[in-house]
């Protein structure tokens, strides 16, 4: 059990999934002796990718060391998979954090920042595939503990990483009231939540939907992976 103040920092940037984030942050704010942080580049107000607009609480060059380093995904994850200043934040954080972890496409930029070499992980369907274009052994799970290394599927999947990674620093009974209190018991309406339960022409209209960010994703991962095999 742990006996002293947990910092968490969680990456806030421009575009973010907010549920990606705030599914999380609402399970580590209701921990014990728990100091969570919106960690941005500045300290300006960030829109989110479905326009609801957060607060940074401390910034990439002043927040200090955090415990548990939290990556999320979303639209805007794209672009930080290749700005220096950003996958700098992440190494420096992974270098001393008891735990790397990510939400949906944010494993990708932990792919980028070359921390999923030999380990496994998962993220959201739509981008699994490109996790092994970083090393890593792709595994469709909703949540992937690999060492220190925690990675959440998509999205929703951020809520079950958060209480996995509660369970295993406060125990689980912690975990459980955490879980209590929110009423987290999904029962949703449809069996549509992967891509093998829902309607064929569901998955075919989400992924036409996703296909633009998909293709500039998988160019930037393809890219890096042949300039590193061709320094290698």
């Amino acid at each position: 059990m742990i006996t002293m103040a947990l910092r968490i920092g969680l990456m806030l940037f421009p575009r973010v999934q907010q549920l990606d984030l705030t599914g999380p942050y609402e399970v580590f704010a209701m921990l014990p002796d728990c100091q969570v942080d919106l960690v941005a580049r500045t300290m300006q107000p960030v829109a989110t990718a479905t326009g609801l607009t957060l607060m940074p609480t401390t910034t990439f060059e002043t927040c200090g060391a955090y415990d548990v380093l939290c990556v999320p995904g979303g639209v805007g994850i794209t672009p930080l998979l290749k700005d220096g200043d950003a996958l700098d934040f992440v190494r420096r954080q992974a270098g001393t954090a008891r735990y790397v972890t990510s939400v949906c496409t944010g494993a990708l930029l932990l792919g980028a920042a070359g921390l999923l070499r030999g380990r496994r992980a998962t993220t959201h369907w739509n981008a699994l595939d490109l996790l092994p274009l970083y090393g890593a052994e792709a595994v469709r799970e909703r949540v992937v503990q690999d060492g220190n290394l925690i990675t959440g599927g998509g999205v929703t999947a951020g809520i079950d990483f958060a209480l996995t990674l509660a369970g295993e620093i406060f125990g689980h009974e912690a975990a459980q009231a955490v879980q209590l209190q929110l009423e987290y018991a999904p029962a949703p309406p449809y069996n549509a939540g992967t891509p093998d339960g829902a309607p064929l022409t569901v998955v075919a209209k989400v992924r036409a939907r996703l296909e633009g960010v998909r293709a500039e994703r998988e160019d930037i991962v393809r890219r890096k992976r042949r300039l590193t095999d061709i320094i290698e």
